[in-house]
């Protein structure tokens, strides 16, 4: 197609078919190897993707760690936060795998602004609620879809090998999971000398 200029006498609609083939052929993805060009093996190929889903979360997941972020603060215990993590941790598994795997395709520009949303609707609850609503499981659950489909979108991005898709898909979830738990260990244990402090302070 580097014949395919203005003036060229090309076929307009041939043109159009060659682009698509060179943009066809940027977009493949490839068994991953190792150094000496060794295809990595279901376990290696986990493990490789693992640690791009904790790297994405710390630090690359500003977005995502402030969602949950806004679930611990709103958490009265920890088995409601326990409760809270596990039901946006099912969503999001749910719409990364269908929207990896090409099920779906919901367009960014409807993904981006609803996890923008989400943390605000969360963080909108903890300043001015006292209580949890009982619509908040479900909130949770349909804001953790769409940040389900915000992962694929990075995913599909990097692009997933076809002979190791799944193994990857799991190993990138899971490093996800791993970053989420940090980022919440991390809040319990600066919250106890914040909370002490509050404590002598008169605002406890």
């Amino acid at each position: 197609d580097d014949f395919c200029e203005p003036g060229s006498g090309i076929d307009p609609e041939l043109c159009r078919q060659l682009s698509q083939m060179n943009s066809s052929d940027a977009n493949l993805t490839h068994p991953l190897v190792d150094a000496e060009g060794n295809v990595l093996s279901a376990t290696e190929a986990a493990w490789h993707f693992l640690k791009i889903g904790v790297q994405h979360i710390l630090p690359g997941g500003t977005d995502h760690i402030l969602f949950v972020l806004a679930l611990f603060l709103a958490a009265r215990s920890l088995r409601s936060l326990a409760y809270q993590i596990s039901i946006f941790t099912v969503a999001h598994t749910v719409t990364l795998g269908l929207t990896a795997a090409g099920v779906i395709e919901p367009p960014a520009s409807i993904v981006e602004p609803l996890i923008a949303l989400s943390i605000a609707v969360v963080a909108i609850e903890v300043l001015f609620t006292e209580q949890p609503t009982k619509w908040r499981p479900l909130i949770i659950f349909g804001f953790g879809l769409f940040h389900g489909m915000g992962f694929a979108g990075f995913v599909r991005e990097i692009g997933l090998p076809p002979e190791q898709f799944w193994p990857s898909l799991i190993g990138f979830n899971v490093g996800v999971e791993i970053g989420q738990l940090f980022v919440v260990l991390l809040a319990a244990v600066l919250s106890v000398p914040i909370r002490r402090a509050l404590t002598h302070t008169g605002y406890s």
